[in-house]
């Protein structure tokens, strides 16, 4: 017998054992068990099994009614928990975890059902974007946060939050990572097991206030990936980090950069400062003051002139410095209350738009797409625009479900980042950069645009046909160039044409970009589109 139907069979075995709160059902369709009676019928059914499992219930999906393997197609199995989330929410229950196996041609799997409806979210939501040098303790100091464990030293709170076999192995994180937080009336509420998803799923339902991170990327190869979790969400503000045991470096300056190019209130954490000596702290905390104020930021110490007045001045001018250790947990305290009491500053404009940062398939759901509501909310059920597709059209989709950190969520706001499950669409032809939209929007696919640039870096000047990659939201593609006086030198700001080089994205006026080409950077804000006719 293979693993896979070894575990299954204890799964079932299981549930015969459990008796009262086990339910085995071969499939659910919705013109059969949604119409007349059968709906109520169904949900009453499912009311009884949450009373008999002291408000947990499971349901076996795939299986004929004695527990034999039946097997569905994936494409029934995904209506199949459409219908039985439906029911759940008619029983004022959710779905709270799905567990597939593939059983010869098709799919066996075992929802676990829990009474209360899917979490309303609401505007008291923080995010916080991240940056600074590898091996700065970015994520080590994320990871302690979030769960209130001090570090061993070696970085075992880092393995919180990093996603990727190879970056736990490697200790470098190579692509965006994300974790939670909260707080409410007694204080912060952290994640207990952030290895198990229902523990990191329950702060999300528990806190009165959410603080998300968008963990980035310090090792200079991933610069792209640092700058696609950096322009490509909805942060309200920037956490950089320098390590006291190295002090600022290019890639601090180069971070920087890009954080106060999508004017973004920030806070810097020096970190490690149980490494050193408390001169050594001194040392770093004067070298950092130093880079803000080359770049005409004005820095506050926070052990100073206390957390009011961080919260009161942070902005466009001032840069709170906080000296943090994960080890020792200094400084931790400090972040928790300005964290709990910083205000939501990215605004909610207009209708629901979400650009898409990554998108994958989870086996019994289909398509998700996951990145940051920029705007509006999105509820499941609601049909949906995605795209520009590479000929520039857009595609019909339905929303078939939402999850926020693990937890399944009724709907999304600006700002919150997310999972949403696709119906209509399959994973393969969705590509970051394109946009989710209601679908009675106009969308107008944009293939050139003219934009005010700023050259931050330029080893000597930039003229026609200079082709940088373009980071615009989540978009991140190759451009040529073409400045309005043929040529931009370093520390000039300009005119110039944008064309994308490959296919089109949605991009409308105002919105700010970063390009980059090796170590030349610059950024700049959309001034007007060009149609595709």
């Amino acid at each position: 017998m293979s693993r896979d139907r070894a575990l299954l069979k204890r799964a079932l075995d299981r549930g015969e054992q459990d008796g009262g709160n086990v339910e085995f059902k071969e499939r659910l369709s919705r013109d059969v068990h949604l119409e007349g009676g059968r709906r109520e019928s169904l949900a009453a059914q499912l009311r009884h099994r949450l009373l008999s499992g002291d408000g947990e219930a499971t349901y076996v999906v795939g299986v004929t009614d004695d527990g034999g393997l039946a097997g569905i197609d994936p494409d029934t199995f995904a209506e199949t928990m459409d219908v039985l989330s439906l029911l759940a929410e008619e029983a004022d229950a959710h779905i709270n975890d799905v567990q597939t196996w593939g059983v010869d041609d098709g799919l066996v799997g075992i929802a676990i059902i829990q009474e209360g409806g899917v979490l309303e979210t609401d505007d008291e939501h923080v995010v916080v974007g991240t940056a600074g040098h590898v091996d700065h303790g970015k994520s080590t100091l994320v990871g302690s946060l979030i769960t209130g464990t001090p570090d061993d030293g070696d970085g075992a709170t880092r393995s919180f939050l990093d996603v990727q076999p190879h970056e736990v192995e490697r200790g470098l994180s190579a692509d965006l990572s994300y974790a939670v937080y909260g707080f409410d009336d007694e204080g912060p509420v952290r994640v207990r097991n952030p290895n198990r998803k229902a523990d990191r799923a329950s702060v999300v339902e528990e806190a009165d206030r959410l603080v998300s991170f968008v963990d980035t990327v310090g090792h200079e190869p991933w610069l792209r990936t640092t700058i696609r979790g950096l322009v490509g969400q909805k942060l309200d503000y920037g956490l950089l980090v320098v390590a006291a045991d190295d002090g600022p470096t290019r890639t601090t300056r180069e971070h920087l950069g890009v954080l106060l190019a999508t004017d973004l209130p920030t806070i810097v954490a020096i970190t490690k400062t149980d490494a050193v000596s408390d001169e050594r702290v001194e040392e770093v905390e004067r070298e950092v003051e130093g880079v803000l104020r080359e770049v005409d930021k004005s820095p506050l110490r926070v052990a100073r002139h206390g957390v009011d007045a961080a919260i009161d001045e942070i902005g466009d001018r001032v840069v709170p410095i906080v000296e943090t250790s994960a080890i020792t947990m200094d400084g931790l305290e400090t972040l928790d209350e300005l964290f709990d009491r910083l205000p939501k500053t990215s605004q909610d404009t207009g209708e629901f738009r979400m650009y898409v940062d990554r998108s994958y398939s989870v086996t019994g759901v289909g398509a998700v797409a996951s990145g940051t509501v920029m705007s509006g909310e999105v509820e499941a059920g609601d049909e949906l625009l995605l795209g520009p597709m590479p000929d520039g059209r857009f595609r019909e989709v339905e929303v078939r479900s939402i999850e926020m950190h693990y937890h399944r969520v009724d709907k999304a706001q600006a700002g919150r980042i997310v999972g949403i499950a696709l119906k209509g669409v399959k994973e393969s032809a969705i590509d970051r950069g394109m946009v989710l939209l209601p679908r009675d929007a106009d969308p107008n696919p944009v293939r050139e645009f003219e934009a005010e640039v700023m050259v931050l870096n330029h080893p000597t000047r930039i003229g026609e046909g200079y082709e940088p990659v373009v980071h615009l939201e989540t978009i991140g593609e190759a451009a040529v160039f073409s400045p309005e006086n043929g040529r931009l030198l370093p520390g000039d700001t300009g005119e110039t044409t944008v064309r994308f080089k490959f296919r089109p994205y949605l991009v409308e006026e105002g919105q700010k970009f970063v390009f980059r080409e090796g170590r030349s950077k610059g950024v700049g804000t959309v001034t007007g589109v060009h149609l595709i006719e």
